[in-house]
């Protein structure tokens, strides 16, 4: 099988990329035509990865590119988007187009081509601040942001053309990955690279929201689960830990795992508009069981420790560490 991964460039896609070679799959990787010939993460990994590589370089607004990309692909899992939260209150627009219609132009050529499998990727922002726990599938869906708002419309693009037309869509719903290679945005590489840098007066936003992380390497698996079973079409499954913990929870385990003290200072900066923060996060993730036989192997507090220390252990190596600027808070 030859699999097409949109988004190869980023955080979950080059984990799943390089998953997949290994696996054995032919591989090619979709990644965001820039200048410097940057594949993004990607270009940090090991030769015997990047060998076996095809890429294409092109952007997922471009519906030429994109059906250029997927021709002679077997299945594609769609995993290109914008999902900077602030960044979304900032820049509405590009969102659209990255995300609604850039899965148009995905889900139009895997139609076109005949493509035999398409996994898109959804996001738990879309069940915003949850109204009962854990969250199963069938949770009432709240745009609470520009960026959850993109990803609702996206989510209902796949599912209308698996209605309309039979396209074999999967409709794959991971709650909060963290782990290597993770942006700064994101609220566990901003504690770890404050801390790694010396940082003692951690800057966060609000620290009373709960959420389910999800290692990326059980995130990847699920992808991979999702990718090989002949279940799943036209449903959205989602992909969590079923473990859930505060900010500040998750802050005190940060820096117990890298044995510093610490003391967190609110940063009005990082704060959401009050009815945008999801306050609640908690997944149910029995229908990953029953449809993919997938069980995170990062579950629960024990296992939660283990991720963030697979996480720190590599946020602390001076190359990696380089490359955040912990003292610069980026939307």
């Amino acid at each position: 099988m030859k699999v097409l991964v949109t988004g190869a460039d980023g955080f979950i896609g080059s984990h799943l990329t390089e998953a997949l070679v290994e696996t054995g799959f032919a591989t090619k990787a979709f990644v965001l035509y820039n200048s410097f010939n940057s594949w993004g993460w990607l270009d940090h990994a090991r030769p015997a990865i990047k060998n076996q590589l095809e890429v294409f370089a092109g952007d997922i607004r471009d519906p030429y590119g994109v059906r250029t990309a997927m021709k002679g692909c077997d299945a594609v899992l769609h995993l290109a988007s914008l999902i900077a939260i602030p960044y979304s209150y900032h820049s509405p627009d590009t969102y659209v187009d990255t995300n609604v219609k850039g899965t148009l132009n995905v889900l139009q050529a895997a139609r076109e081509l005949g493509v035999a499998r398409v996994v898109h990727t959804s996001t738990s922002e879309v069940y915003g601040t949850a109204r009962f726990v854990p969250i199963t599938e069938e949770h009432p869906l709240q745009g609470q942001s520009p960026y959850s708002a993109s990803k609702i419309a996206a989510d209902q693009l796949a599912y209308s053309f698996y209605a309309s037309f039979g396209l074999p869509v999967t409709i794959a719903r991971p709650f909060n990955t963290y782990g290597p290679r993770q942006s700064a945005r994101a609220v566990i590489p901003t504690i770890i690279t404050q801390i790694a840098k010396g940082i003692r007066q951690i800057r966060l936003g609000a620290v009373s929201p709960t959420r389910d992380f999800n290692f990326v390497q059980d995130t990847v698996a699920g992808f991979i689960a999702a990718l090989r079973s002949d279940g799943g079409l036209g449903e959205v499954v989602n992909f969590g830990s079923n473990f859930e913990i505060s900010i500040g929870d998750t802050v005190n385990l940060i820096a117990e795992v890298m044995g510093e003290a610490i003391d967190v200072l609110t940063d009005e900066a990082r704060l959401r508009p009050q009815a945008s923060e999801v306050e609640r996060l908690w997944a149910a993730n029995d229908k990953a069981a029953r449809l993919f036989n997938w069980r995170p192997a990062y579950g629960g507090r024990e296992g939660f420790r283990r991720g963030l220390a697979e996480t720190v252990d590599w946020f602390r190596k001076p190359e990696n560490l380089i490359a955040y600027k912990a003292d610069v808070y980026n939307i």
